[in-house]
């Protein structure tokens, strides 16, 4: 490839950072100026958040044991498909706070019911977008529906920013970076990263997030600098552009953009050149599994061993992983959530490992996200069964100060037209919203109250601004 001006490279450098859209943000949006700018932190904590694409099946990834086969409940709805998870099979926990009654992870979830058992895993019951609580008589009637309910697009975006009404432009990931900005230093890179390509959750409305492949080892894998058909003196001069881009962004949005972005990726990728050697296992630990999320996770666990190196007293990771858009199969093949939950289970065990013997496991927090959660009722049967396009749904938190052991928010009941249905089918209204979610998050991250407030404008709206999961 070759570019026959500064121009040209200009373009073309610029269409491959994610980052450049939003470089026009930081003149539009007010919020900004309306946050308080921290002093540098002498402590440290990450936020790492994983996207579960698709929309994960909740209901079969925590099950009620006690409630099993209760009449109109989870049994009789899936059984009969083949969608049910055997009572048998059902790795057995007794939350804290839910008076004796035993629930079940997945099967495929050990590492999961291990952590949960330590008290350093908790789940969030039946979270979701809100624009305000809601009854199912108010949804029936068309009060407070968040925008674009059961569309996979715009469920994600509205997962990522936490604004129910509309799409929102800034992911609430990025808007804790702003809110935080400054508290880094002058650390080149920025605060939140994505492990996964260009997310909406990582970028905010002045903080732009650093985009990195699970494995960043050469420039090319940060820039489109060189390629097998470039020769050494070809890349030389491409680099020896992109620095003095770097050197005269004068005060061009774009060009500042570029030049901010291009140092970040070569401080990176200069931090990158001896690989980062994570400490070795312990007894009973688990290491990272060769597979999409598990390299994500360790490159987050790299990066987070890199902090002093770095300058960094702060950092938050977006990864994704995929695909739970179980409309069939569910239960069988490749792709199946079976298989899909258990690669999550060990990458998000190797995780925590990693944290603890890094000596952070208490300064680092892990939670999901997801697209929404699955009907209860099953789409199909047999082999082909699965579950379509739903709301509420359950999520983890896992990290050394989460008050682990239990569940916060409410269990939804599970019946077709019950009390948390949103029609008949089992898409349970959400009893908690995105907003709280986010905000606890955001507490414990070290965000003011005030800047809470303006980082999550609905969230008095709601009863608990902080949903105490984490101590």
């Amino acid at each position: 490839m070759r570019f026959t001006s500064r121009r040209e490279f200009l373009c073309r450098s610029g269409s491959a950072l994610s980052a450049l859209c939003f470089a026009a943000a930081v003149e539009r949006f007010g919020l900004v100026s309306a946050l308080a700018r921290p002093a540098e932190a002498s402590d440290f904590k990450a936020l790492v958040c994983i996207f579960l694409e698709g929309g994960n099946d909740g209901n079969n990834m925590i099950v009620p044991y006690d409630d099993y086969n209760a009449q109109g409940g989870y049994a009789s709805v899936r059984t009969t498909s083949g969608l049910a998870i055997s009572k048998s099979s059902l790795l057995q926990i007794s939350p804290t706070s839910q008076a004796g009654r035993k629930f079940g992870f997945h099967p495929n979830m050990t590492e999961m019911q291990s952590l949960f058992s330590q008290g350093k895993l908790a789940a969030l019951c039946n979270v979701g977008p809100l624009v305000q609580p809601l009854t199912r008589s108010e949804y029936q009637s068309g009060a407070g529906h968040p925008y674009q309910l059961f569309s996979h697009p715009d469920q994600r975006n509205l997962q990522q920013t936490s604004v129910s009404v509309n799409l929102g432009q800034a992911g609430w990931g990025g808007r804790i970076a702003d809110a935080l900005n400054g508290i880094n230093g002058t650390a080149p890179l920025s605060m939140a990263m994505s492990l996964a390509g260009t997310s909406i959750f990582a970028n905010g409305t002045l903080t732009r997030q650093l985009s990195l492949p699970p494995a960043p080892a050469s420039l090319s894998s940060i820039f489109d600098l060189d390629s097998v058909l470039s020769s050494a003196e070809e890349t030389a001069i491409r680099v020896a552009a992109l620095r003095e881009i770097q050197g005269s962004a004068g005060t061009s949005v774009m060009a500042k953009s570029l030049s901010d972005t291009s140092a970040q990726g070569f401080f990176t990728k200069e931090a990158f050149n001896t690989d980062p050697i994570l400490p070795p296992l312990q007894s009973g630990q688990t290491d990272f599994p060769d597979a999409p999320l598990g390299n994500q996770l360790k490159q987050a666990a790299k990066l987070i061993s890199l902090r002093s190196t770095l300058g960094m007293s702060r950092q938050i990771f977006f990864c994704q992983f995929g695909s739970f858009d179980h409309h069939g199969n569910q239960r069988t093949g490749t792709f199946s959530q079976e298989n899909l939950l258990q690669q999550l289970s060990r990458a998000m065990k190797a995780f925590y490992d990693a944290t603890v013997n890094l000596g952070v496991a208490s300064q680092v927090t892990t939670f999901t996200l997801s697209d929404f959660g699955r009907t209860l009722e099953p789409s199909g049967s047999g082999a082909g069964v699965g579950s379509d396009h739903a709301w509420g749904n359950h999520q983890l938190i896992m990290g050394g100060a989460v008050r682990g052991g239990d569940f916060f928010g409410t269990f939804p009941t599970l019946a077709l037209s019950g009390p948390d249905d949103a029609d008949a089918r089992g898409r349970w209204i959400p009893t908690i919203a995105i907003d709280q979610y986010a905000a606890t998050l955001a507490a414990w991250y070290g965000v003011s109250n005030t800047d809470i407030s303006t980082i999550f404008p609905f969230l008095s709206r709601f009863a608990t601004a902080n949903l105490g999961f984490l101590a």
